[in-house]
């Protein structure tokens, strides 16, 4: 359905060509809107785009992309046609020299943790259900609640503490219930013992993966809006959103050009917006200022060998080392490689501006990877080839402990601004996937086009609010409802 004559007279801006905003432009655009999409690097994506490294692709650390929302699927497929492959999941917990599954199994711990520590293990999980504990407001009381104390201390403290640079009761349960769903260890006991496994959904062990890396969808975006009218402008730093009272008017580029727009759509930081304007009530310019975003360091390793691991990537659970989590781009899809015989791995670091790993210069940093991966000896010595470093700054948005007592009133104030649209993980400060920045941009397209008042804050990772259910196969769609 086209709305033409409504749709013409509106000109939005959009504020990043991640996943959600580039998104939210490719839906206007089919409905005839003039959009400009403005994104401060030299590539689309996002934290989802690819890149090319030693002849060969590789994401910004490891993505996968999976959803049961028919609306994201579709939308999906329509993007990707035929150019994905199905790859088959596996992501293992590195631990004291030993890969355990993830999410765990009770026999995988059992054979590698022995006997007497899968005891305990087993005794602090029957203590949680028996005398349990009174609050889950933290991480580390959630976790423990749901698994027991000793396999939260094996298996979740040290790789979120790392991830989050906060001690794990400073964390809110948000990030848990949100990430580790509706699994516990006694689901993984009972699976233990079952003659047949009860059988999952379908494809719940697999996802699909573009060709040419996650970075090809919002590519393939991109050429479509500027090919149909609208205009995706790379390089273009924005300063700040203009407005009069609490109207939107425009924006302003770090070069003082003035742009006159209907409606913005921003995902840049939520506290950024807030910074650049001067007439912001105190109360909400102070909760602002406590939410944080954790920044990330990529060390990319050209490794001459093939068959390191078989894993996508590996969680590292380790306070040896600082790296969190090591991808294998070679496990994804061979079309990767372009035919090269090495391995690019990525290693995770997660800093804050104020960290002495965020100051470190590249060299520095491509010697500490070198030596982090010798520790843990996975690549059982093959020989570096080279390293290249990325950082990416602002990735996580940080859920202190009550974190939504600061982010209420500032996503009250916006609400207030008419003419704005915040979405992604930036703008609406949520820890989501690539599926549900997908449907944010989906969503708020529909606001504009539609009027049709969506909440976008409430879409989350955990968000399921959509009767139609499917999964994507290797032959398209198959329906779960």
């Amino acid at each position: 359905m086209q709305y033409s004559n409504f749709n013409n007279h509106k000109k939005v801006a959009i504020i990043g060509a991640g996943p959600a905003g580039i998104t939210c432009a490719y839906q206007l655009i089919k409905q005839g809107v003039q959009v400009d999409v403005y994104e401060s690097s030299s590539q689309v994506g996002g934290l989802a785009k690819t890149i090319e490294l030693w002849g060969q692709k590789v994401d910004l650390g490891p993505h996968r992309f999976y959803s049961d929302d028919t609306r994201v699927n579709k939308l999906w497929l329509e993007v990707a046609g035929r150019d994905y492959k199905m790859v088959k999941r596996l992501t293992r917990i590195y631990y004291k020299g030993d890969f355990y599954c993830y999410p765990i199994k009770a026999l995988d711990v059992l054979s590698k943790l022995g006997l007497y520590n899968s005891f305990l293990c087993l005794i602090s999980y029957l203590k949680e259900k028996v005398l349990p504990s009174t609050r889950s407001q933290t991480f580390e009381e959630w976790v423990t609640h749901k698994f027991g104390k000793k396999l939260y201390e094996i298996f979740f403290k040290t790789y979120s503490e790392k991830l989050w640079g906060i001690k794990c009761n400073e964390l809110d349960a948000d990030f848990a219930a949100q990430r580790i769903k509706k699994f516990s260890l006694g689901e993984a006991i009972k699976n233990m013992f079952r003659i047949k496994n009860i059988k999952h959904k379908t494809l719940v062990d697999e996802f699909a993966y573009p060709l040419n890396g996650s970075g090809m969808i919002y590519e393939r975006m991109k050429v479509f809006i500027n090919e149909n009218g609208g205009n995706v402008k790379c390089n273009t730093k924005i300063k700040k959103i203009q407005k009069t009272g609490n109207r939107v008017t425009g924006i302003e580029l770090a070069t003082g050009e003035n742009l006159l727009y209907n409606h913005v759509v921003s995902t840049m930081p939520i506290t950024s917006i807030i910074r650049e304007w001067n007439d912001v009530p105190d109360g909400v310019k102070d909760c602002a200022s406590i939410l944080k975003f954790r920044n990330t360091i990529l060390v990319y390793l050209n490794i001459d060998a093939q068959n390191l691991f078989e894993d996508n990537w590996i969680y590292i659970h380790s306070g040896s080392v600082k790296t969190g989590r090591i991808s294998n781009f070679r496990n994804f899809v061979p079309e990767l490689n372009q035919g090269n015989n090495s391995t690019i791995l990525a290693m995770e670091y997660w800093c804050n501006y104020d960290d002495v790993l965020w100051g470190l210069n590249d060299t520095q940093l491509i010697e500490l990877a070198k030596d982090e991966l010798n520790t843990i000896n996975i690549t059982k010595g093959a020989k570096i080839l080279a390293g290249h470093v990325f950082k990416i700054p602002n990735c996580y948005p940080i859920y202190n402990k009550n974190y939504k007592d600061q982010l209420k009133p500032v996503e009250d104030y916006l609400d207030q601004i008419t003419g704005l649209t915040v979405i992604g993980r930036g703008g609406a400060f949520k820890y989501n996937n690539q599926d549900h920045s997908i449907l944010m941009g989906m969503l708020a397209a529909e606001n504009i086009l539609f009027n049709s008042q969506h909440n976008l804050w409430e879409i989350n990772t955990d968000y399921d609010n959509y009767q139609e259910h499917s999964l994507i196969s290797a032959t398209g769609l198959v329906d779960i409802n």
